[in-house]
């Protein structure tokens, strides 16, 4: 039997660490563009949700943000304030609401996507050289195996 078996890598244990540090950055750096009384990091991940999985009900966003129900209630109460969601009842379901994204909603999440998307496209574009970037796009690609089960 292999000694190793069970036992992490130093250069494994470097990666994860590295990654960790990296993107806790990458993650903050993105918060950091958001304007003055913007939305709240919880209410833009509803958004972004919403807009990535379609309509929800207000358990299963709470569920899926792993959240308490009465605090995905006050994110959607917020976010309902600011007209960028919008509900209707559950057709399978008459006790239930489903929640799903506005007019303005929509806009306001492919706002922030892409106003995040060209800081960092400007950032790789200025401070990383082709070759550098062709690296990051290979190595996004073996991130993206991580992610899935």
């Amino acid at each position: 039997m292999d000694e190793t078996a069970g036992r992490i890598s130093e250069s494994a244990a470097r990666a994860a660490g590295d990654l960790r540090v990296v993107f806790g950055r990458l993650r903050r750096r993105l918060r950091e563009l958001q304007e003055p009384g913007d939305l709240t990091p919880s209410q833009m991940s509803v958004l972004s949700r919403l807009g990535k999985e379609g309509p929800a009900s207000a358990s299963a966003l709470a569920a899926a943000e792993r959240v308490r129900p009465q605090s995905v209630a006050a994110t959607l109460g917020a976010l309902e304030e600011r007209g960028l969601i919008a509900r209707r009842p559950d057709p399978d379901d008459g006790r239930r609401q489903l929640i799903s994204l506005s007019g303005p909603g929509r806009e306001r999440l492919e706002d922030y996507r892409q106003a995040r998307e060209e800081w960092l496209a400007r950032s790789l574009q200025d401070r990383c050289t082709e070759a550098e970037r062709h690296t990051v796009v290979e190595a996004m690609a073996v991130l993206e195996r991580l992610t899935r089960p």
